[in-house]
């Protein structure tokens, strides 16, 4: 899209958003979820874990803000050549604000706000955890953590993203096991995960599921062009015609992920607002750009070699 003051407005209103819902995602941990000591996924909870298992024994525990920022740090350097750049400053634009936050909302509750409730105080703090979380992801940003790991996973098998994260989150969450050696902990960390995610889809209004669109409009090209420059998106251009009109038509198929939907209507919106769009979920998507097929094919069996039986002239097939 071109440089306008519109564009410019879309772009701050996109970074405000984020900053808003990452200090809101703080506020949950920071009020509700760290003061009753809960173990929740991420790199949040990796920094719980590292905080009281230090306490214990150093004496002193590494604050969650210090060990969530460099764990983003860590991971991304593993993963730069992976996810790519706009991931990268992503991530660590996101991981930066997350880390100010936590740091600077944590020392103001030495004590959960709902004192003696602690079921309470997790359910609270996952409903603004999975606000927070899910206003990021609508306005295309990122908070790391789990995230990159699973990113990476993905680049190399066919486990979802959504799958990956569950399964570290459940192995962060189980080790409050053993730190704490009580069951109710890790059972409200799972119940922070069930209502975070539910909480997080629910404003996404997805499961990290892929978008197809079918965009029809005059202004096809520059439609087009716009996708491909700014989305960094591929189009399918067909052929069609309109039964009502009887006219040709350009139809473009585009395939994105569904944290990209808000830029590729907002791209059709301000070149043609009267452009027909239609958009679905899809289950799965493969090829350049998206997931890779990697299962092993199975060696194709050679087939027998069928011996001819000689000719005779007793043969059913001789002429007469």
């Amino acid at each position: 899209m071109k440089l306008s003051r519109k564009n410019i407005w879309t772009s701050t209103r996109d970074y405000f958003m984020i900053v808003f819902g990452i200090m809101l995602y703080a506020f949950g941990f920071s009020a509700f979820i760290f003061p009753e000591k809960i173990v929740i996924g991420g790199m949040a909870g990796f920094g719980t874990v590292v905080y009281f298992v230090t306490e214990r024994f150093a004496g002193y525990g590494i604050p969650v803000a210090v060990t969530s920022y460099a764990m983003n740090l860590i991971l991304l350097a593993f993963a730069c050549r992976t996810v790519g750049r706009l991931f990268v400053w992503r991530t660590i634009f996101g991981a930066t604000i997350l880390s100010i936050g936590i740091g600077v909302l944590t020392p103001l509750f030495p004590e959960p706000i709902i004192v003696g409730q602690p079921f309470m105080s997790a359910i609270i703090g996952a409903i603004c955890c999975g606000l927070g979380i899910g206003i990021v992801f609508v306005h295309n940003g990122s908070s790391g953590g789990t995230d990159i790991i699973a990113a990476m996973v993905a680049k190399k098998s066919n486990v979802t993203i959504g799958r990956t994260m569950l399964y570290v989150d459940m192995c962060i969450i189980s080790s409050s096991l053993i730190l704490f050696g009580q069951v109710d902990k890790v059972v409200y960390g799972f119940v922070v995960l069930v209502i975070m995610s539910y909480v997080c889809d629910m404003v996404i209004n997805t499961n990290r599921q892929a978008v197809q669109f079918t965009i029809i409009s005059s202004h096809w090209d520059e439609i087009a062009a716009a996708i491909n420059n700014d989305a960094k998106r591929g189009c399918t251009v067909l052929d069609g015609t309109g039964w009502y009109t009887r006219q040709s038509v350009k139809i473009l198929l585009v395939f994105c992920r569904k944290i990209e939907a808000i830029t590729i209507f907002r791209i059709v919106k301000s070149i043609d607002p009267e452009a027909f769009i239609s958009q679905g979920n899809v289950n799965g998507v493969y090829g350049r750009g998206f997931d890779t097929i990697k299962l092993k094919a199975k060696p194709s069996r050679p087939k027998p070699v069928e011996e001819s039986a000689p000719s005779s002239p007793t043969s059913s097939n001789v002429a007469v």
